[in-house]
């Protein structure tokens, strides 16, 4: 596990890409960098406020190229061959996560359930 843009001793952390204030496109940028540099085949990605991913989320992903959860683009498995791709997304000063997996064809993955976002206090209790 990476932790993308934050620094958090207790966890592997690396700067988003190409530079900070990108959002989720600057952290999955700098983990597609990392995993195509280690050789691996791709990201499995997910923001930190959403508690409740389902256990077999690689599985429900896996097999359709590059997908997302529909309602969470955070939320994907993204084959690393995509980091020159969203390199040149960002370059072109484009920001949004579901422009970019609209434009590598990005399969979105419906799930039984919503996933929970908590992002306030009160969004606790859920």
């Amino acid at each position: 596990m990476i932790v993308c843009g934050r620094e958090d001793a207790a966890f592997t952390c690396i700067a988003d890409q190409p530079e900070a204030g990108l959002g989720p496109l600057g952290g999955l940028n700098a983990a597609l960098q990392r995993a195509q540099a280690l050789g691996f085949d791709g990201v499995l990605s997910a923001p930190c406020d959403v508690p409740d991913l389902p256990a077999n989320l690689a599985g429900l992903l896996l097999g359709e190229g590059a997908a997302y959860v529909e309602d969470q683009p955070v939320v994907g498995l993204w084959p690393s061959g995509c980091s020159e791709a969203l390199e040149a997304y960002i370059a072109s000063e484009k920001r949004s996560l579901y422009g970019f997996a609209e434009a590598i064809k990005a399969s979105p993955i419906a799930l039984d359930r919503p996933l929970t976002n908590i992002n306030r206090p009160e969004d606790l209790p859920r």
